[in-house]
């Protein structure tokens, strides 16, 4: 069977080479890298000189980071709740490695370690969903479940009106459609309870891809702390969705600081992969240690997730509001810990990253083509092992970089939106 996918990425990726390419560019010879090579230019040209750019990290103390000889507050991580340096959570993976050794020796097909089943019984029960699966990683689970496309067809990110628009058009009537939970980028969180219900309507199975949401948002309580909810049970749970026709992927490689990804999806299908899976069937497993980490992650997200929590937002509500107070504009309206910085000038990358490296702060930069010109900058990741400090010295370089006329306002923003 074919689907038709839409999906919600609003990027700029590098065209792909098909028989039907034009011929690649002649400066170089025309050779079939020189292609790339002219798309890719402006990252390439940061990767291979800039100092925040494929780097060499040669020691860590907490969130800060040694990169040479320079020591920086480390806002690039994905280790939301701070589960990669949890005394506790490093404290249990001997004994796992005494009893299993350092690393399953078969498929999981052939067999698995006892430790797989354990954290799909206690993942199935967080998440509320029928049935898991797990494999080492999330790009195993989209080239496992996603099958080879007929047609791609994109919808605008938080915009359910046009993904009814592309579906209501669509001859096909077996309809794929996937999507980001909470955006890597923008930090933001699309209406779940509208996309699913424009997906049903047309009979369109949702595909949720929530590696940034799991472990951070949650089912709302009234015991969180924070609004992001509670549990970190992932974007399904925050908006009170069901799982009928909808798939849920997640990963442990962010909040749980693991290797190891999910699929939440009924029995039958997990069935099913089982045997049509490639990752399950040929690909080594996870390692020992990630597995113990999962498992001890969740002993500590039921203890002690929603302080945790609590202290992402903290950290997330400063940085943005510090911003707010600056005229400085983000896409971020959710307060999530993923703050999305544009230049006021594309061209400005490089020089603004060394600045924000001499300050001894230490961010993704967003390069053309990742991103269209116009959001061009670097994106900010807090978590719960950051330290006031540490925070402080982010605002003060955002401050600078704000007076010296660098950052894009949010005031002009606002009018160029409302024009």
């Amino acid at each position: 069977m074919s689907y038709q996918l839409a999906s919600t990425s609003t990027r700029a990726p590098a065209p792909p080479l098909t028989s039907a390419s034009p011929p690649a560019s002649n400066k170089r010879g025309g050779r079939w890298i020189d292609h790339w090579l002219d798309t890719l230019h402006d990252i390439e040209a940061l990767r291979a000189a800039h100092p925040m750019m494929d780097a060499v990290i040669d020691e860590i103390d907490g969130r800060m980071i040694r990169v040479g000889e320079k020591w920086l507050a480390d806002f690039a991580s994905c280790n939301y709740l701070g589960f990669d340096l949890d005394p506790e959570i490093i404290a249990s993976v001997p004994a796992f490695l005494e009893q299993w050794g350092t690393h399953p020796s078969w498929s999981r097909l052939l067999g698995s370690p006892v430790l797989y089943e354990q954290i799909e019984a206690r993942l199935t029960d967080l998440l509320g969903c029928e049935d898991s699966l797990v494999l080492p990683t999330i790009t195993h689970i989209h080239s496992s479940v996603i099958p080879v496309l007929a047609a791609v067809r994109r919808f605008r990110f938080e915009d359910p009106d046009h993904l009814d628009e592309l579906l209501a058009a669509e001859r096909d009537r077996a309809r794929l459609v996937c999507m980001d939970g909470v955006n890597s980028m923008t930090g933001n969180a699309p209406d779940l309870r509208a996309f699913a219900n424009v997906a049903r309507r047309h009979g369109a199975l949702l595909y949720v891809d929530d590696a940034h949401g799991f472990g951070v948002i949650g089912e709302r309580s009234p015991q969180e702390t924070s609004p992001y909810g509670a549990r970190g049970n992932s974007i399904v749970r925050h908006f009170d969705e069901s799982y009928d026709d909808l798939i849920l992927v997640g990963g442990f490689s962010k909040a749980y600081s693991s290797l190891l990804a999910f699929i939440a999806c009924p029995t039958e299908v997990k069935n099913l992969l089982k045997v049509a899976a490639p990752p399950y069937l040929y690909s080594g497993p996870s390692p020992i240690a990630s597995l113990a980490t999962v498992l001890s992650g969740l002993d500590v997200n039921e203890r002690r997730g929603e302080q945790l929590r609590g202290e992402l937002y903290r950290h997330s509500a400063r940085v943005l509001a510090a911003l707010a107070e600056l005229d400085v504009h983000t896409p971020n309206r959710s307060e999530l810990p993923i703050v999305e910085i544009p230049l006021r000038e594309h061209e400005r990358i490089d020089e603004v990253g060394r600045m924000l490296f001499a300050r001894g702060v230490y961010v993704t930069l967003a390069a053309y083509p990742l991103v269209p010109k116009a959001e061009v900058g670097f994106r900010v990741q807090l978590t719960a092992a950051n330290t006031d400090a540490e925070v402080d010295r982010l605002i003060a370089a955002l401050t600078e970089l704000a007076e010296m006329g660098e950052l894009q306002s949010a005031a002009a923003v606002r009018e160029l939106e409302a024009a």
